[in-house]
């Protein structure tokens, strides 16, 4: 069976890789979620002028990957901490969220978040959020980080991510 998952966890350049690296996933769409504007472009969202967050659909095989294996990765490759953006990408577009889709999905995302407070000691910045909509972001954005390697390293580096 096919699920999908919503994550806003900054640049949504710089979150898909660990996804793609997981037995199970079968895509990562590059998109927009958050917001009430129909087909936002990448411009007005990172001009902060819609409300959405740029996020990641990721469509995966239940069979071979979980959910939770999916907030963990998640979890594991942002700065749960930060309530103002990701490294050096600033404003609600870049803060984090995870938007679930069932009750049962709500229910791990509160639970890994407690889970992290509790060995952290800290807050995390994170928001849960019942999912709306994904509009895709333009066809220059998927899989940017295959198509542009060199620029990908580079854009990793500068933010502060590697």
């Amino acid at each position: 069976m096919t699920g999908k998952a919503y994550f806003a966890g900054g640049c949504f350049w710089c979150i898909t890789p660990p996804f793609y690296e997981m037995n199970g996933v079968l895509s990562v769409a590059s998109g927009f979620s958050g917001g009430d504007e129909e087909n936002p472009s990448y411009e007005d969202v990172k001009g902060q002028k819609t409300g959405h967050r740029e996020t990641i659909c990721i469509s995966y095989d239940t069979e071979k990957v979980s959910y939770n294996d999916l907030l963990q990765t998640f979890l594991t490759n942002v700065d749960p901490f930060d309530a103002g953006g990701q490294f050096i990408d600033r404003g609600r577009s870049y803060t984090l969220a995870i938007y679930y889709c069932t009750e049962e999905e709500k229910a791990e995302a509160n639970k890994a978040i407690e889970e992290l407070e509790k060995t952290s000691g800290r807050p995390v910045k994170i928001s849960v959020e019942a999912f709306k909509s994904f509009y895709m972001a333009e066809e220059y954005h998927q899989d940017w980080y295959r198509k542009h390697p060199e620029a990908f390293a580079c854009e990793m580096k500068a933010s502060g991510r590697r």
